[in-house]
C-alpha cells in the first residue's frame, strides 16, 4: 500500500489538474477524429490527458507536473505525486529487494517509493506521428529493466487507443517481474469490474474508512459515499471474470480492456485488477487508481515481456445509474455480463 494522502494533498491534486501549462513538462498530442491524448516524454513517458475531443480530461494529474518538471533521478529519490497514467513493475514487495543501488531500502524491505528511474527519467522519442508515439526509457539499476512504451490509435476504431508496454531485462541474470499499468482519475468516477464471486475480492485499508462495495449481477462497484462516512481510503484487489473495467465521468465512458488471465498467472500479493480509492468530503477532488497487472514472469538476461491495454472513450449522456451504464457497455461494446 502507498502512503495515504491527506485532504490537503487531495485539494492540491484538484487544483493542479486545472492549472495552465505555462511551466509544464513537454506534452505530445495524439488525436483521432474522436479522442485526444497528451503524453510527456518526461517523467518516464507519462499520459497526462485522455478524453473525447469535445469533453474534459479524464486523467488526474498532480501539481508537481508544473512545479517540479525536472526531478532528480537517483536511487535515493522519493515519490512525487505526478499521477497521470504510469507503468510500474510488480510485485510491490520486490521493488527494492533485488537491487544494490540503495542498500538501505533493500535492508528495510521497502515497499515505497516506486522505481525513480522508471518514474522520473526523460524518455527518448523512437517514433512519432499524429496518431502514434513510441518512447524508450533508460536502464534501471533498481528494477533491472528498460521500458518501451507505445501509444497508437486503432486504425479501425478512432475511439480506441492501444497502450503497450515492453520490459526488457538489462541484467546479466534473470529477473522476476510483472508489468503493472496504473491510470489515475477522479474518485468521483463510477467504476465497474466484472467479478463473479465475493471470494474474488480482497480489501485493504484503514479501519472505519475502507471502501464499501457490492457485486450486483456479476459487476463489482463501490458503494456511494455517505454523510456517515465522508472519507474512504483503501485498496481493492480483484480477480475479474473478463478482461475489462470501465469508469464513467464527465459525460464519458472510459473503458480499459486487457487480456484476461487466471488467478494463478498473477503474483499472489496482487490482483489482475486493483482499485485504489482515496477521498475525503470532496469526492471530486479525491483519487481513484485503475490498475491492471500482467502475468508474473521470470525473464532471462536480455529477454523481454509485453502487455497491452485498449482504452476506448465514448460519449455517455445517459443516467448516472449502474443499471443504465452497464447496459450501455453491453450495447456499445458487447461487454455483457451474465450473472450467476
Amino acid at each position: 500500500m502507498r502512503p495515504l494522502a491527506t485532504p490537503l494533498v487531495l485539494v492540491a491534486l484538484c487544483l493542479g489538474a486545472g492549472r495552465a501549462h505555462a511551466t509544464d513538462v513537454e506534452r505530445i498530442r495524439l488525436q483521432s477524429t474522436e479522442v485526444v491524448v497528451e503524453i510527456t516524454p518526461a517523467l518516464g513517458g507519462r499520459v497526462l490527458h485522455a478524453g473525447r475531443v469535445d469533453r474534459p480530461n479524464l486523467i488526474r494529474t498532480g501539481e508537481p507536473v508544473a512545479s517540479q518538471p525536472t526531478p532528480a533521478v537517483s536511487a535515493d529519490a522519493d515519490d512525487i505525486g505526478y499521477l497521470g497514467h504510469d507503468v510500474w513493475l510488480g510485485p510491490q514487495s520486490g521493488w527494492w529487494s533485488d537491487q544494490d543501488a540503495n542498500p538501505s531500502r533493500r535492508a528495510a524491505k521497502a515497499v515505497w517509493p516506486p522505481d525513480p528511474y522508471l518514474a522520473f527519467a526523460e524518455t527518448r522519442v523512437v517514433a512519432r506521428s499524429p496518431e502514434r508515439l513510441v518512447l524508450e526509457g533508460i536502464d534501471s539499476p533498481v528494477t533491472g529493466v528498460r521500458l518501451l512504451k507505445s501509444f497508437a490509435f486503432d486504425p479501425s476504431d478512432p475511439s480506441t487507443l492501444i497502450v503497450t508496454a515492453t520490459a526488457r531485462n538489462i541484467r546479466g541474470r534473470p529477473v522476476a517481474r510483472d508489468l503493472w499499468f496504473n491510470t489515475r482519475t477522479s474518485a468521483a468516477t463510477r467504476v465497474y469490474v466484472p467479478v463473479a464471486h465475493a471470494r474474488d475480492v480482497r480489501v485493504e485499508g484503514e479501519d472505519g474508512a475502507v471502501p464499501a462495495w457490492r457485486i450486483e449481477r456479476g459487476v463489482f462497484a463501490f458503494q456511494p459515499a455517505s454523510p456517515d462516512l465522508p472519507m474512504r481510503r483503501g485498496k481493492v484487489f480483484l480477480q475479474p471474470s473478463a478482461g475489462w473495467m470501465a469508469g464513467f465521468a464527465h459525460g464519458q465512458a472510459f473503458v480499459i480492456r486487457f487480456d484476461h488471465h487466471p488467478r494463478a498467472a498473477i503474483h499472489p500479493e496482487h490482483g489482475q485488477v486493483e482499485l485504489y480509492l482515496d477521498h475525503a468530503g470532496d469526492v471530486q477532488a479525491g483519487l481513484l487508481e485503475m490498475e491492471v497487472h500482467a502475468p508474473f514472469r521470470t525473464l532471462a538476461a536480455g529477454d523481454a515481456m509485453q502487455a497491452q491495454e485498449r482504452w476506448t472513450l465514448l460519449a455517455y449522456d445517459g443516467p448516472d445509474m449502474q443499471e443504465a451504464q452497464v447496459a450501455f457497455l453491453c450495447e456499445r461494446l458487447a461487454l455483457c455480463v451474465a450473472p450467476d
